[in-house]
């Protein structure tokens, strides 16, 4: 098996070893100093003898490498694990026993599952909602063991060892049982790597919870990434107050200020845009045409979507409801058409079924009232209204 020196020393990333095994496109190694994906964590990256290491597996007990060119069997190699992203998961796990023994010694609130991702962590807990002051009352414990500098542990103990230790849950190995110990505050364990005091974790930030079935995501970052966090919010807060011209204490009351004049614009617009529909549709229905005893109104529009398209349609039968409504546009490479009647006979789903096979297209409805689009490389907007109109003979 091959030796894991992380577990020795967290803190090394350099080593040397000896191959032992080469596959197509893997290394397994006498010794490694590269964490394999697990537990939450993610692989540790880096290069062998100059090459990039693209993942790291332990699979049937071997811990493989995987490069994008193979190394014999035999060779002695220098590895370089990529140190920032070492200790970056450092903090991170070790924030995490933090955080999660903090929500379970406050309100017994149980972790059930944790990620690692390269922006944020998150971990799940078996509670359907926390409130802001439970977050705010957490995250000053978690940050307090942090102040304390206490001491974090690592041990090995075997199965029967195990009822000695007051273990959040049971190990999910029966072999080789490595626990992580904060005296007095978390004992747990785990296989993932962890600095040696609470003191560099640094801080951990809770950036947020997510609603999750019957469960609570909470987002968090610890270390290094609670400075960039801030970094780029304090950034966000400059855009926003020259953008805004408000000061950072009054930037909630411009921006609402903002949305509000937002909304009464779109009123405003959407206002005007039915006054315009409803002129369309008006002289739309200067030009109502006779086909056999149906009587239709029909045009090709331009850039118009399907929901303005109805807009219209509806217009004109509030004005005139003994009339066949037949509108088709080209919009962004696509056609649309409505098919709408309120008096008349015409079965409006069937004729629109009857045209959609020729572009391609979806579409739906009902007896009244039937819509659809398609692609419009296969026919075009005038081919594609007098199709709808043949249907009508």
């Amino acid at each position: 098996m091959t030796k894991k020196l992380y577990y020795e020393n967290a803190y090394q990333t350099t080593f040397e070893a000896t191959v032992m095994k080469s596959g197509d496109d893997y290394i397994v190694l006498s010794e490694t100093a590269f964490y394999p994906t697990g537990g939450g964590q993610p692989h540790d990256k880096g290069t062998i003898n100059g090459q990039e290491v693209t993942n790291v597996e332990e699979i049937d007990g071997e811990i493989r490498h995987y490069l994008n060119d193979s190394i014999p069997i035999g060779t002695i190699v220098e590895g370089i694990i990529d140190k920032d992203r070492r200790f970056d998961h450092m903090q991170q796990h070790a924030g995490q026993h933090i955080l999660t023994a903090a929500f379970v010694e406050l309100y017994g609130y149980e972790t059930i599952s944790f990620h690692l991702g390269t922006q944020i962590v998150t971990i799940d807990l078996n509670v359907e909602n926390i409130s802001p002051v439970e977050l705010e009352r957490v995250e000053k414990l978690a940050n307090q063991m942090i102040q304390e500098q206490r001491e974090i542990q690592t041990k090995w103990i075997t199965k029967e060892e195990v009822s000695q230790y007051p273990l959040r849950k049971d190990p999910s190995v029966e072999d080789h049982i490595r626990l992580v110990i904060i005296p007095e505050f978390d004992y747990n364990a785990c296989g993932g790597t962890h600095p040696r005091n609470t003191s560099e974790v640094q801080a951990i930030s809770i950036l947020g919870t997510e609603r999750q079935k019957k469960k609570t995501r909470v987002e968090f970052v610890c270390g290094n990434r609670v400075r960039k966090q801030l970094h780029d919010k304090t950034t966000t807060v400059t855009k926003l107050t020259g953008l805004l011209n408000a000061p950072q204490g009054e930037l909630e009351t411009a921006a609402n200020r903002l949305i509000n004049r937002n909304k009464t614009l779109e009123k405003e617009l959407k206002m005007l845009q039915e006054t315009v529909f409803r002129f369309e549709a008006m002289d739309l229905l200067k030009e109502i045409t006779s086909i056999g005893n149906q009587r239709v109104v029909q045009a090709v529009l331009i850039d118009k979507s399907l929901q303005e398209l109805q807009t219209i349609s509806r217009f004109i039968l509030a004005n005139n409801s003994e009339v066949n409504v037949l509108l088709v546009s080209e919009i962004n490479g696509k056609l649309q058409f409505v098919c709408q009647r309120e008096q008349t006979p015409i079965n409006m789903k069937n004729l629109a079924q009857s045209v959609l096979p020729a572009i391609n297209g979806k579409g739906g409805g009902n007896e009244k009232q039937a819509q659809g689009g398609g692609e419009a490389k296969t026919i075009t907007s005038d081919a594609l209204l007098t199709m709808l109109l043949h249907q009508l003979m």
